[in-house]
This record gives C-alpha cells, sequence and structure tokens, in this order.
C-alpha cells in the first residue's frame, strides 16, 4: 500500500452504497463497474460460524428481518432481503469470487473485522481460514496483495500480523492512537486508517505514518473538497460511497 503520485486509489465503502443497497452483490458489481481500485466490507461471524459482509450488530436497518447477527445461523440469514430485491445476505466467500472473477484488473478487498464481538478472535482466524482458501493470505509483498485486513481494534491488527505477516494491516481510529510509539507501531500496522473529519484537523498526519513507513487510508471520504485534500496530503486509499464519481473527480 504505497502512495501512488497519481493521487489515491478509491476504495468502493460497503461498495458504490450510495446508488444500491450496501453490501449487497450489486452494489459491488456497480463499484466495479465504476472502476474501483478497491473494495471494502465489514464482516461477522453468524452462529454456526459463517462470515457474512454485514456492518451492524443487527440486521435490523439493513434487511426485511431483526435480530442479532451473532445469533443467527447463514440460513435464517439467507431467508430475509438484503437489498429490497429478494437478496440474501453476502458471505465473505462470495464478495472474494466476485473480486477474483473480475478479470479487467486487479482489485483489492478491504476487510474489515468488527469488536468487539462474541466470538472475540476466531473472527480474524475464520478470515485468515477463508483467504488460505482463496491462496490470498500469503501474498509474496504487501503491496501486492489481493486483500488488505483492517480493524479498530488494535488487537485484532496484531492477531493478523502475528499469523499472516505479509498481509497488509490497517489500523482505523483516531489520531491519538496512530503515530509516536502508538498502538500502530506495537502492533505492526502496516496503514493507519484516519477518518476524514480527522485528517482535516490533523493534515500532517500522512507525512508522519510515511516517515514511520505507513500508507494512509481515509474514510468515508464523498466531497470533492475532501477528495483534493486526500490527493494533496498523499493519502494512500480513500474509502467512498460514490467510487465512479471520486475517480471521476480525481481524474480531471
Amino acid at each position: 500500500m504505497s502512495r501512488d503520485p497519481r493521487g489515491p486509489m478509491v476504495v468502493a465503502h460497503r461498495g458504490a452504497s450510495a446508488a444500491r443497497p450496501e453490501h449487497t452483490l450489486a452494489a459491488y458489481e456497480l463499484a466495479l463497474d465504476q472502476g474501483a481500485d478497491g473494495l471494502e466490507c465489514d464482516v461477522r461471524l453468524t452462529r454456526d460460524g459463517h462470515l457474512v459482509c454485514v456492518h451492524d450488530r443487527t440486521v435490523d436497518r439493513t434487511s426485511s428481518g431483526s435480530g442479532v447477527v451473532s445469533e443467527m445461523t447463514l440460513e435464517h440469514l439467507n431467508s430475509l432481503d438484503f437489498g429490497g430485491n429478494g437478496e440474501p445476505v453476502l458471505t465473505l466467500a462470495e464478495l472474494i469470487t466476485l473480486v477474483l472473477d473480475h478479470s479487467t484488473r486487479p482489485t483489492k478487498l478491504f476487510i474489515e473485522t468488527k469488536h468487539p464481538v462474541r466470538y472475540g478472535g476466531l473472527v480474524e482466524s475464520k478470515v485468515l481460514a477463508e483467504l488460505a482458501r482463496f491462496g490470498l493470505a500469503a501474498p509474496l509483498s504487501a503491496d501486492h496483495s489481493r486483500a488488505v485486513v483492517m480493524s479498530f481494534s488494535a488487537a485484532a491488527v496484531w492477531r493478523i500480523r502475528r499469523a499472516a505477516p505479509m498481509l497488509p494491516t490497517v489500523l482505523l481510529g483516531e489520531a491519538s492512537r496512530f503515530l509516536g510509539g502508538g498502538a500502530a507501531t506495537t502492533v505492526g500496522a502496516t496503514a493507519v486508517g484516519p477518518s476524514i473529519r480527522t485528517l482535516r484537523e490533523h493534515p500532517d498526519l500522512v507525512d508522519r505514518a510515511a516517515a514511520a513507513g505507513r500508507a494512509t487510508y481515509c474514510w468515508t471520504v464523498d466531497e470533492r473538497d475532501d477528495v483534493e485534500l486526500c490527493r494533496d496530503l498523499g493519502v494512500g486509499w480513500v474509502a467512498t460511497n460514490h467510487p465512479g464519481r471520486t475517480k471521476a473527480w480525481l481524474a480531471g
């Protein structure tokens, strides 16, 4: 995840989620069609041990049902409507397959593990097992990896770094945690992930991260002024709900 002189790479936040329901195949397929350089997803474990792409602790906001993801089986989740058109829940395996089958260019997949959760570190173990099943857990280098694992939990990032040292990782969170001997250094994260609000308040963060050998991943960047700020500062990756529009702004 090195700095690109052409400007930041564009990551579709939960897919092209401004135009399609988040975490659905339709949202990710549109993001790929719009030229997204990366796809971002959140993952949670079901009661029967499957990784599904759901941001919230419950399915109330994003599906036709209600209840806690970790208390439901995959079969139950598949009976719900997640896209308004009868779409079942999207599994991480299905999203990985979509990314690998997209032959136009090598799109990266940014996987965020959610914490605190009922199953603790089992989430990272399951993510690594799924990446290994697709041959993505041990890239030759971080720059050439097709997968990036992220979390607001320093412990989660440390679990990934310890088990799969060549996988790039992003420690998400606010500025005080990142540098100067903080959590990012302790867990060996290869990138820091501030919000766009934090970046506006601490524009020096990108250079400080680069001096420490880390890239910067900024979320969620939807306004043109913020996209231009990220480009001017040298941010490596921007997560946005509008990947097509953001790509067009950067190309203009």
